[in-house]
Order: C-alpha cells, then structure tokens, then sequence
C-alpha cells in the first residue's frame, strides 16, 4: 500500500506541470481574450476548470492545425509556438485557476 502511494506522488510530481509559470504564460497570452483566470470573456469561452487532459488535448489540438471551434483559426495562431511544457503548464494552473 505505500509502496503504491509513493509511487503515485512521485508519478504525479514529475507530470505535473508549474503552477506559476502555466499562470504568466496565461497572463501573458491569454487572459486578453479569456479573461481573468481564463473564466471567458464575451465570444471568448471559459477555459478554466477542465481536466488537464482535456486543456492539453485542445491546445495540441490547435497547435497542430487543427480546427475544433469557431475561434479556431485564431486559437491555431496562439497555439502554434507552445511547447509541450507550456501547455503542461497551461493546463495545470487553469484545471483550478480562479480569480
């Protein structure tokens, strides 16, 4: 039992992403069109509260081109230079960002 425990703090340690850096990429990047940790704002929507696998499906998803809403052209466009690290991080802070 500890043995499995231990093994998923350590699994959930090196996966995660940081907080603070995924919260200034989205201050930097996004908050314009998301508002305040991401809650949407106008035609723009809600990014935050989703599980991180489903923000790093979506935003690998644009980064690669691919179309998957009405915003997506522009979304493909800020999409486009995220590594795989930013988008870690990205979707770690805003599984639980809040204002």
């Amino acid at each position: 039992m500890r043995l499995i425990l231990l093994v998923s703090l350590l699994f959930n340690q090196v996966f995660a992403g940081d907080i603070k850096l995924g919260e200034a990429k989205f201050m930097k990047n996004c908050k314009q069109c998301h508002g305040p940790a991401g809650m949407g704002l106008a035609s723009y929507p809600k990014v935050s509260g989703n599980s991180i696998e489903y923000t790093t499906d979506k935003l690998k998803k644009y980064r690669d081109g691919i179309e998957i809403g009405p915003n997506s052209s522009l979304m493909i466009m800020m999409a486009r230079s995220l590594s795989d690290t930013d988008i870690k991080n990205l979707a770690t802070y805003l599984k639980d960002a809040k204002r």
